[in-house]
């Protein structure tokens, strides 16, 4: 059972400031920030007498979103929507406050925000900004560990190789890709998709790489279709028996362009796409495609921006989560 010294050896405090904070001493002279180290460390611990002092009023402490799209653009990508109602939902657990900036950078954060959680790809001149607004700060989506910002991502490498081996497995080795490229949302930086990295290193060791059968454009629906349809009409009788496609709306569109061409799905093409949104199983046949933890993800990023405004750490940390291959009609 966690004691007051439990509490005041980890917020770096005197056992009586933590008696007093705990017991809403209104004479304590104590700035917001430590008040609030001490409560939410006594959250985790789980001391009861702070969980008594839950519902009395006090300071409520925000916590920035800066989302990469407009609002507009969140709506009709539900990969997004769901990683930052991730976010609310655990933040509202926490009794924080939520500051929301979609595809725009705030000029200044009101005094009781703890830090900014970035979700989505931003460039280098947009995270130095945002590191001027806050000195916390926490990306989802984005790998920032090389930048020396904390970050939330999925597993991109074990989930793609999870879907060669499983073509492989099949017999399956002629297996091609159709990927998506991006660009931060001030447009200044290209992006490489880690799924075409991976697929193109893993299928390079086994042996069974055709750069002929990759296929890249943007991540939407009309994109996917543009591209399985150039797969179709150059490579005819070659076009691969297999397909990993980088994201679902990539795959509606090839599915479309393979329906169009009446190329049965799965019988002469199997298909498996990325993230799992519930338009996977919207269309027919229904899509295979790699389940990303997207909630979990946003709560995830929650809970490292808390624990460095409790205890900040000098050295940049990356939570990878894992993924599921969730098989369904398309390659089946």
């Amino acid at each position: 059972m966690a004691t007051l010294k439990d509490i005041a050896q980890l917020a770096k405090v005197s056992q009586a400031t933590v008696s007093r904070v705990l017991n809403q001493d209104t004479t304590l002279s104590v700035g917001e920030e430590t008040r609030h180290r001490i409560l939410t460390i006594a959250d985790d611990l789980g001391y009861q007498k702070h969980l008594k002092t839950l519902n009395a009023p006090k300071v409520r402490h925000k916590i920035a979103i800066i989302q990469w799209y407009t609002e507009q653009e969140e709506l009709n990508d539900l990969y997004y929507h769901a990683i930052r109602l991730g976010i609310e939902k655990r933040a509202q657990e926490l009794q924080y406050d939520i500051i929301r900036f979609f595809n725009q950078e705030p000029e200044k954060l009101p005094e009781e925000t703890i830090g900014i959680i970035a979700i989505g790809k931003f460039s280098q001149k947009q995270i130095k900004q945002f590191s001027t607004c806050h000195r916390n700060l926490v990306f989802v989506d984005s790998d920032t560990l090389t930048k020396g910002y904390h970050c939330v991502t999925t597993d991109f490498d074990n989930a793609v190789i999870s879907v060669i081996d499983h073509f492989i497995s099949k017999g399956l080795t002629k297996i091609g890709m159709i990927a998506g490229e991006e660009r931060t949302s001030d447009g200044l930086e290209v992006l490489i998709d880690p799924r075409f990295r991976t697929f193109r290193n893993y299928t390079n060791e086994q042996g069974i790489y055709d750069a002929t059968s990759i296929f890249v454009g943007e991540f939407s629906a009309e994109s996917g279709y543009q591209l399985m349809t150039q797969a179709i009409q150059e490579l005819e009788q070659d076009l691969p028996k297999a397909f990993f496609i980088a994201n679902d709306t990539l795959a509606v569109g090839a599915l479309r362009a393979l329906q169009e061409a009446t190329i049965k799905v799965p019988q002469e093409v199997q298909l498996i796409a990325f993230n799992d949104t519930p338009i996977t199983k919207q269309v027919y046949p229904t899509l295979s495609s790699i389940t990303v933890f997207t909630s979990e993800m946003g709560q995830t990023a929650v809970d490292v921006l808390n624990r460095q405004a409790i205890n900040p750490r000098p050295v940049a940390t990356v939570t990878k989560l894992g993924t599921q291959l969730t098989l369904r009609e398309s390659s089946l």
